[in-house]
C-alpha cells in the first residue's frame, strides 16, 4: 500500500525545507524525502539574493532594483518580487535571529576566506563585525593546522582589492592537541567545551587562544578568525573571545564543510519539526506512476533497500538541485531530469555546452526545467507536463547561481512559491 500525504517535497536543501515549510504553514499535511545528507552543509552559510547580473553587472548594490531586468525564464522572473521578499521573511522568520541584514534592501559585502569580498543579503551574526564596508582595521588570524583559510593571503588580497580598512594576516598554533589533519569541527568542538587540553589558565582552549591572537594585536579594532568559532556554543565562544581581547571578533565563512552552513541546516531542521513535516533521508525517489489521464502523478516510487515503496500525495515539489546535486543528469546522450523525465532544454552538440574560456558563459550552467508561472515544468512545446508537480531552487533552468550569486534567494523565493501553490491546491 502507498504511504499517502498531501504534498510530498523531495530534496532536503534550502529549497526543499522552504517548500515544505511554506507547504505545511497552509494547513497540508507535508512529508520531506531526501536520498542524501542536505547540501547546506556545503554551502558558505550566506544567503544571496542576487550579487551580480546575468550580464556580469556587479556588485549590485541593491538586488531588488535589478529584478525587473532579468531576462524571461529567469526564476526570480517566474515568481515575481512578492515572492523574493516573502522567501526572505521566511528565512528571517526560521532563523530567529540568528542573522543580519533584514534592516536593508542593500547587499551586505563579506570578506571570504581567500581573500574576496562577496555580496550577500542575509549573513550570520558571527560575521556581521567582518562588513568590508566597516572601516575599522581589521587582523585576520589562521590557524597551522587549518589549510583552508591563509590569513596573510586573504589579508593581502582584501588590501590589493581597495577594501575600504587596512588588513593584516597572522597564523598562530591551535592551542590544542590536534591531528595533522583535523576537521572543522574539531576545533570548533573543543571551544565549544573549552576544557583541559588548552595550556593556558586552568586548560581553558578560549583564554589561552586570545592569549596567543593578542600578541599579535597591533591596534586593529576586530578581528577575523575562521568559521570554526564552536559549533553548539558559537555565541559564548565569540563572547568569550571578545571579553579576553577587547575587540569585535567575527568569522570568516569558509568553503565545504562549512560550519555556519552545519549551524543553519540544523536550525532549518528543528523547524520542520516544529511544523510537524515527516522527514526521511537516506532512500532514493526513482521514479514515478502517472495518474490514469497521464497529466497528473498519483505517486512516486522510492528504493528502500531493493524494495520499491510507492509514495502517493495529491501534490509534488520536486526540490533536487542541479548539476552538483544530480537533480540533473548528463551524458553523451544529453541531458535530463531523471525522476519525472521533465524537459530539459540543451544543444545537441556537448561541446556547444560549454566556453572554451574557463570564465566564459557556460551554457551547462543554466541547464535545468523550464517552469510556468506555477512553477510546473513544461515540455519542448512550452506545455505544462504534469498539473500537480512544481520544482524549486538549483532543478530551474535559466539561470547561472554561481556567477550571479543567486542561489540561496532562488532556493528561498521558488521553494516559498512552490511551497504556498502546492498547499493550497491539496
Amino acid at each position: 500500500m502507498a504511504i499517502e500525504q498531501d504534498v510530498l517535497v523531495i530534496g532536503g536543501g534550502l529549497a526543499g525545507v522552504t517548500a515544505a515549510v511554506s507547504t505545511a504553514r497552509t494547513g497540508a499535511d507535508v512529508r520531506l524525502v531526501s536520498y542524501k545528507q542536505p547540501t547546506l552543509r556545503h554551502a558558505s552559510g550566506l544567503i544571496d539574493v542576487l550579487g551580480y547580473t546575468p550580464d556580469g553587472e556587479g556588485p549590485l548594490v541593491d538586488p531588488f532594483a535589478a529584478l525587473a531586468t532579468l531576462p524571461e525564464g529567469h526564476p526570480y522572473e517566474r515568481v515575481g518580487e512578492d515572492a523574493v521578499r516573502a522567501g526572505l521573511t521566511l528565512f528571517d522568520d526560521l532563523a530567529d535571529g540568528t542573522y543580519e541584514g533584514n534592516h536593508t534592501e542593500r547587499n551586505a559585502l563579506i570578506p571570504t576566506q581567500g581573500g574576496r569580498v562577496k555580496p550577500t543579503a542575509r549573513y550570520p551574526a558571527s560575521a556581521a563585525a567582518g562588513l568590508a564596508s566597516d572601516e575599522r582595521d581589521a587582523l585576520l588570524v589562521g590557524f597551522e593546522r587549518l589549510v583552508g583559510f591563509d590569513a596573510p593571503l586573504s589579508a593581502a588580497r582584501l588590501n590589493a582589492a581597495g577594501a575600504p580598512f587596512a588588513a593584516r594576516g597572522a597564523t598562530v598554533e591551535f592551542p590544542a592537541e590536534l591531528s595533522a589533519d583535523p576537521k572543522v569541527t574539531r576545533f570548533a568542538h573543543l571551544l565549544d567545551r573549552d576544557e583541559a587540553g588548552g595550556d593556558g589558565p586552568e586548560g581553558s582552549v578560549r583564554r589561552a587562544l586570545a592569549e596567543r591572537v593578542a600578541t599579535h594585536l597591533d591596534g586593529e579594532k576586530r578581528i577575523g578568525f575562521p568559521a570554526v568559532l564552536g559549533d553548539d556554543h558559537p555565541e559564548a565562544v565569540r563572547a568569550d573571545l571578545e571579553a579576553h581581547l577587547g575587540v569585535d571578533v567575527f568569522e570568516v565563512p569558509m568553503g565545504p564543510p562549512s560550519l555556519p552552513g552545519l549551524r543553519l541546516e540544523d536550525r532549518l531542521y528543528d523547524a520542520l519539526d516544529a511544523e510537524g513535516v515527516r522527514i526521511e533521508t537516506g532512500n532514493p525517489v526513482v521514479g514515478y506512476e502517472a495518474g490514469p489521464d497521464g497529466d497528473r502523478i498519483a505517486a512516486v516510487t522510492v528504493d528502500r533497500n531493493g524494495a520499491t515503496v510507492p509514495y502517493a500525495a495529491e501534490q509534488f515539489v520536486l526540490a533536487t538541485g542541479g548539476l552538483v546535486g544530480k537533480g540533473i543528469e548528463t551524458d553523451r546522450a544529453g541531458v535530463a531530469e531523471p525522476i519525472f523525465d521533465c524537459h530539459v532544454a540543451h544543444p545537441p552538440d556537448r561541446y556547444d555546452w560549454f566556453d572554451d574560456d574557463a570564465f566564459g558563459d557556460h551554457r551547462f550552467a543554466r541547464f535545468g526545467v523550464d517552469p510556468d508561472r506555477e512553477l510546473r515544468p513544461r515540455d519542448a512545446r512550452g506545455e505544462v507536463e504534469f498539473d500537480n508537480l512544481r520544482a524549486a531552487g538549483a532543478v530551474l533552468g535559466h539561470y547561472d547561481f554561481t556567477a550571479e550569486k543567486s542561489g540561496s534567494g532562488v532556493s528561498l523565493a521558488t521553494g516559498f512559491h512552490a511551497g504556498r501553490l502546492a498547499g493550497e491546491n491539496t
